[in-house]
Order: C-alpha cells, then sequence, then structure tokens
C-alpha cells in the first residue's frame, strides 16, 4: 500500500469551540505517518428530507463524497440528552441514503467523545454502535476514548491535557489504522 491511509473525522456538535471538535482536532496530532486525517464540518446539512434524497443538497454530496473517498471513519461526539446528537444523527442518515446507496458500508470506524459529565459520552458512543450495524461498519472495539469532566482536560485553547487521554487516543487512531491494513488484505 504506497498512498497513505485516509481517515475522514467529523465531530457531532456545531459549537466551534467544542471540545468533540477540540478532541478531533487534537487526534491529529497521534495519526501515523502512514495515514492522514481530513476533518470535515458538519455545519450546513440540512434537516434530512427523504423528498431531496436523489437530488440531495451540495453540501451532502460532498460529506457523502468524501465517505466513499476515505479508507477509515473517526467520530467524536458529545452525548445530548443520553444519546447522539440529532446533527450527527442526521448527516449519517442523509449521507447513507438513498437507499442502496450508503459510503459507510464496510468502513472502518472508530468512535471518541468527550463530556463535562462523568460518564464522558458512553451513551452516544452505544447508540452509534447500533446504528454502525445497520450501515455495515466495523467499529474499532478498544481502547474506548471517553473523556470525562471535560472542562478540566482541555486548555483555554483547544489542547488536550490529560495524559491519559492523549495516550488512549493515540491507541485508538493506530488501532483504526491496523484495522484498515488488516481488512485491505
Amino acid at each position: 500500500m504506497n498512498d497513505k491511509i485516509k481517515i475522514l473525522g467529523f465531530a457531532g456538535s456545531l459549537r466551534k469551540e467544542s471540545f468533540n471538535r477540540a478532541l478531533l482536532r487534537n487526534a491529529d496530532k497521534f495519526v501515523p505517518d502512514n495515514a492522514r486525517l481530513e476533518i470535515f464540518e458538519l455545519d450546513g446539512i440540512p434537516p434530512f428530507n427523504q423528498d431531496t434524497e436523489k437530488e440531495m443538497p451540495q453540501k451532502v454530496r460532498e460529506f457523502k463524497s468524501k465517505i466513499k473517498d476515505a479508507d477509515a471513519i473517526l467520530i467524536s461526539t458529545p452525548e445530548y440528552n443520553y444519546s447522539v446528537p440529532g446533527v450527527l444523527k442526521n448527516a449519517i442518515d442523509f449521507a447513507s441514503r438513498p437507499y442502496g446507496d450508503n459510503p459507510f458500508d464496510g468502513k472502518p470506524v472508530a468512535i471518541m467523545s468527550a463530556s463535562i459529565g462523568m460518564l464522558g459520552g458512553a451513551r452516544a458512543q452505544y447508540h452509534l454502535r447500533q446504528i454502525f450495524v445497520f450501515l455495515n461498519m466495523y467499529p474499532i472495539n478498544r481502547p474506548e476514548v471517553m473523556v470525562n469532566f471535560a472542562t478540566d482536560k482541555f486548555d483555554s485553547e483547544g489542547s488536550l491535557l490529560d495524559e491519559t487521554s492523549r495516550e488512549l487516543i493515540g491507541e485508538l487512531i493506530q488501532n483504526l489504522v491496523d484495522w484498515v491494513m488488516l481488512l485491505k488484505k
């Protein structure tokens, strides 16, 4: 494999200073030399409407194209009301349509989350895993990267200060790259 492994990353939050956007930016520091991370912003993806799935809005077509071109997916998501944020679920729903044209099919995927709460986004991650079953994705199971009490673990510039979280992110991304290479054999 001569080309670098392409990882497409996106955050399940639209807030500019969200911990999950910061987590994704920090993850770029741990991408091995044989891979690269491209971050896609979900801002501008309209609410899914099945009436428009055959002539998708440009932002959705762009997102879908990036997914198709990627070797793997990295999602960083907060937890809203014990589950996946609506913006993330909406983007996944829109990109996986119309039925039979699912760019997520067979893609390796890794999840990270950051939350101000004690569980660090665990419930959102588990709900995402349920979605991956239907999308036929191949999730990395370990390590689970759940940055809890995030307000204490990032500085004012969005740099992740917590060494344990940094180590887990590095391990997660290496496992994702290894998983891609294994599945390509």
